[in-house]
């Protein structure tokens, strides 16, 4: 019993002693630059003013546009839109992801049509 708490202890310290090691500290590094002082400023100042080459579609500003949907037709289609119902109507917000039958469109249709 004492062996093997003995031996358990042993190797317990051996991986302890093989994770506990540091890495080496060397020192302040020096800087070993080929460009002068006034070509860094000059680099510097050119790219602060340049655009930001990280930036994404949301922070580029405003991106010309040219719609070919006639403005009625759309918002005819808005209109009919906001005016049903169901358009909302989403079945993964009901148990088991299945729509009751209150909720369901009816198998006539009420709308008003123009006679022709």
């Amino acid at each position: 019993m004492n062996a093997s708490k003995i031996i358990a202890a042993a190797a317990l310290s051996l991986l302890a002693a093989a994770g506990a090691q540091a890495e080496t500290y060397d020192g302040v590094h020096t800087v070993n630059s080929t460009v002068s002082r006034a070509e860094m400023s000059t680099q510097a100042v050119a790219a602060a003013h340049a655009g930001n080459p990280y930036a994404d579609g949301a922070s580029a500003g405003a991106q010309p546009f040219t719609s070919t949907a006639d403005r009625t037709t759309v918002r005819s289609e808005a209109v009919a839109k906001a005016h049903d119902p169901f358009a909302s109507l989403d079945r993964r917000a009901f148990y088991r992801d299945q729509v009751p039958d209150a909720y369901k469109k009816p198998k006539v249709t009420f709308t008003r049509q123009a006679g022709l």
